[in-house]
Parts: C-alpha cells; structure tokens; sequence
C-alpha cells in the first residue's frame, strides 16, 4: 500500500487548525485586532521587526536609532496585554511545529544515524 504524503500533510493540517494552540492564537489575535491601540502597536511592531530583517538580508547597516526604536516597539507591546497573550500563543504553537519537525525528521536522522555506524 502506497502511503500518500501530501494526504497525510493535509490531515496533519486540519489537525493544527483544531489544535488548542492554533485556536488561542486565532482568539488572542482577534482580540488585538479588535482593539484599536493593540492593533496600532501590532502593527508598528511588526513593522519596526520586517525592515530591520530586510535590511539585514540586504547587509545594509542597522543604524542605532533603528534599534533603539525597535527596542521601544518589544517594550511597548509588552505591556498591551492583548498582544502579550498573543505572543505567548505564538511561543506555544511554535514549540508545537518545533516538536512535529522532529516527528517528520526523525526517518531522516535515522538514516544517517545508521549510515554513519556502518
């Protein structure tokens, strides 16, 4: 019997959107999104973060001033409850796709466990 990977990934999919890290997520980012200034805050974050990564793909220099605002923008979020609790979502589903990474690599990594011995 052939197993279809891709059936399996989409079962695997559904399974997330029903999990109770996937839902919190999706309730805490209703929440920020329903408050004007979570969502301002949200957004100036989100923001601030992306073009410091761009730039740093780009291997342009991040001016201290960048950094300093980008610094201002973690703090400030921090105190918004809204978007703490989504970021502790987002923290708790990430472990989730850390741990099912490991579930997907592990036929891998025993593979080349068990090359590297013969």
């Amino acid at each position: 019997m052939t197993v279809n990977v891709y059936d399996q990934a989409n079962a695997l999919e559904s399974a997330l959107r029903e999990s109770e890290e996937f839902k919190n997520m999706k309730e805490f980012y209703g929440k920020v999104n329903e408050n004007p200034e979570s969502k301002a805050l949200f957004d100036e974050f989100r923001e601030v973060q992306m073009n410091l990564q761009q730039k740093q793909m780009q291997g342009e220099e991040i001016l201290e001033e960048e950094v300093q605002k980008a610094q201002q923008s973690a703090e400030d979020i921090e105190k918004d409850e809204n978007i703490k609790s989504l970021m502790e979502a987002e923290q708790k589903m990430s472990q989730l796709i850390q741990d099912l990474n490991k579930v997907i690599m592990k036929p891998i990594e025993e593979l080349y466990g068990l090359e590297n011995q013969n």
